[in-house]
């Protein structure tokens, strides 16, 4: 019999993020509920004996974009078939809508059957991180009152608006916070540190400058007293490497971004953090 194919439920997911975790993922801690806020109908399980074999994230910003990811099969049932089923139908019921992906290097020849094109390449970084506060008064801990003005900046830097998202993403917790430059009351950048399995990850980490990504990185590092720290850059922006290099992360591994439909001009020299390899 084939696998039944049913989208995902709230408790599904927090199995899907277990499985990423033990793939060496390092999701953050409280990453479950601003995922799901971005699309409830946006994750999927394959299930074969009642049990759950496979999973995958389609998340559908708009009518014209969606993003692909936690594409895994758990060890009993690999090889057998049925996460190409389950990527095959949500694949076709994201409709005509780009799609993004941040895929494994060895997996590439399977995403173009399927449609998708190689972007660029991905890389997270990696490192004990110590720096010192940087001074001034032009960087502010995000509330509530900065995230509509943070949606719109956000909006620059992806193929469409992710409100949903990042109403729950920006939201301050013990375990995640976000800091926005903020330069005669127009946003200049803002970025968001996450305590992950293993120390903190930075993303986003947009800004207009070189310059000001510095200062966001560095006061996201201070805010949680340095350590272990991961940085997901886009490949071509040659300033977030030099970020990098600045304080000692090294490349941890690769992933290879592709779409499927049009591919959107997005402005990679100033991203210097991607959000999450799981939602774009």
């Amino acid at each position: 019999m084939p696998p039944v194919i049913r989208k995902a439920t709230r408790a599904d997911l927090d199995t899907m993020i277990e499985w990423a975790a033990r793939e060496g993922w390092n999701p953050g801690i409280d990453d479950a509920q601003a995922f799901w806020l971005a699309d409830p109908e946006g994750y999927w399980v394959a299930e074969e004996d009642g049990r759950m074999a496979a999973a995958l994230s389609m998340v559908r910003y708009g009518e014209n974009y969606g993003f692909l990811g936690f594409y895994m099969a758990h060890p009993d049932f690999r090889g057998q078939g049925i996460g190409h089923a389950l990527w095959h139908a949500a694949v076709v019921d994201a409709g005509p809508r780009t799609i993004g992906l941040d895929g494994v290097v060895s997996q590439q020849d399977n995403y173009r059957k399927s449609g998708f094109v190689y972007a660029h390449a991905n890389f997270r970084y990696g490192g004990e991180v110590q720096c010192s506060e940087p001074p001034g008064t032009e960087l502010t801990s995000v509330s509530p009152v900065h995230i509509p003005m943070l949606i719109d900046y956000d909006a620059a830097f992806n193929p469409v608006r992710r409100e949903a998202f990042l109403r729950e993403w920006l939201r301050p917790l013990e375990t995640r916070q976000s800091i926005a430059l903020i330069r005669n009351a127009v946003i200049a950048g803002y970025g968001t540190i996450r305590a992950c399995r293993d120390g903190h990850r930075i993303g986003p980490l947009f800004a207009d400058t070189e310059t000001a990504a510095d200062l966001i990185f560095r006061k996201l590092v201070t805010s949680v007293g340095g350590g272990q720290v991961f940085l997901d850059i886009p490949e071509p922006n040659a300033a977030a490497r030099a970020l990098c290099d600045r304080y000692n992360l090294k490349p941890v591994f690769e992933t290879a971004r592709m779409y499927r439909g049009t591919v959107p001009d997005l402005p990679l020299s100033n991203i210097y953090g991607i959000t999450t390899f799981e939602l774009g």
